[in-house]
């Protein structure tokens, strides 16, 4: 346990003098891989390349078209992958990989700018690169000083927040995000929207503003404790939920000749039924409620949607 602490504590520590000494090659670093016309390539050898595959799957799921291109392979073939208008990202520790030096002098005949992730930006891959971005550590975690531990860690924090820095300039939204990742749970939590999961048509708990609260009660328990509060026009003008019945209830036995308008919370929360379903979550969670009404640019309800629901179809 004291080892285990001993190492993420030394990670953190380089980190944190990485991040202080982040300069405007950062930037220089972000508006170069922007401007690329085509793709970004990420190459790296060993354990660098590792992380560089890890870089290149981060930016093309964030919005930067990219793909990894293994040094040797570029050199026995596949530098046909490599166009004019690409940008590149090299990672190395020691800046002086030979297979590095030979792709990197290739590519750059072909016009592809390159950013370089160097453990010593003062080594010979430095100056083959068009911007340097210094990932350097005093000493890796492993206690030799050998195993690259806190170096990989450093290049993947960079690699990160190059990528996090492109997705908020291209303005990158959660629906793109969505997009990008169909599948699985992360798919059901970015791509189901609130007119997936709500409650539409009768199953919309609704009373009228002139309504008793026998009447509200009885819609509400028909319909998961809770009724939105309609005016003449079929405008939401107030909302009753379970928690407004047990607080009345607490004050006065006799609720049931009072009028919806004197109990109703005015202010109901609403969500739009484009909205992502994990956002509703999120307003439920921020308003400590469990269900919220959806209603559309004239404020008519037109759905309700339930915190068990979004549960249930694994948004959560």
């Amino acid at each position: 346990m004291a080892l285990g602490k001993k190492v993420i504590r030394a990670e953190a520590r380089e980190l944190g003098e990485l991040a202080s000494r982040l300069n405007s090659d950062f930037a220089k670093a972000v508006e170069l891989l922007l401007g690329a016309r085509n793709k970004v390539i990420v190459t790296g050898v060993g354990k660098s390349g590792l992380i560089g595959q890890k870089i290149a799957a981060t930016l093309t799921s964030t919005g930067t078209p990219a793909f990894f291109l293994h040094p040797t392979d570029a050199l026995h073939g596949d530098l046909g992958l490599v166009r004019r208008g690409d940008a590149a990202v090299i990672i190395s520790k020691s800046g002086e990989t030979d297979e590095l030096c030979a792709l990197l002098s290739l590519i750059k005949r072909k016009g592809v700018k390159i950013v370089a992730l160097l453990g010593k930006p003062d080594s010979p891959l430095a100056a083959h690169a068009d911007v340097v971005l210094d990932v350097s550590v005093k000493e890796e975690a492993c206690p030799h000083d050998l195993v690259p531990t806190t170096s990989t860690t450093a290049a993947l924090a960079v690699g990160d927040a190059l990528a996090v820095a492109l997705l908020e300039q291209r303005g990158f939204t959660p629906e793109d995000f969505a997009g990008l990742h169909p599948g699985g749970g992360l798919g059901k939590k970015l791509l189901l929207k609130v007119s997936d999961l709500m409650l539409s048509g009768a199953d919309v708990p609704a009373v009228a503003l002139g309504s008793t609260m026998k009447e509200a009660v009885l819609e509400m328990t028909a319909k998961r404790g809770v009724t939105s509060v309609v005016d003449e026009a079929g405008k939401l003008a107030g909302v009753i939920t379970d928690g407004d019945l047990k607080r009345l209830l607490a004050k006065s036995d006799d609720i049931m000749s009072l009028k919806v308008a004197e109990v109703m919370n005015k202010s109901p929360k609403t969500v739009d039924r484009e909205s992502l379903a994990v956002k509703a979550a999120q307003l439920m969670e921020d308003h400590r409620v469990t269900s919220l009404l959806v209603a559309d640019r004239e404020k008519k309800p037109v759905g309700i949607i339930h915190l068990h629901d979004i549960m249930k179809a694994g948004v959560l």
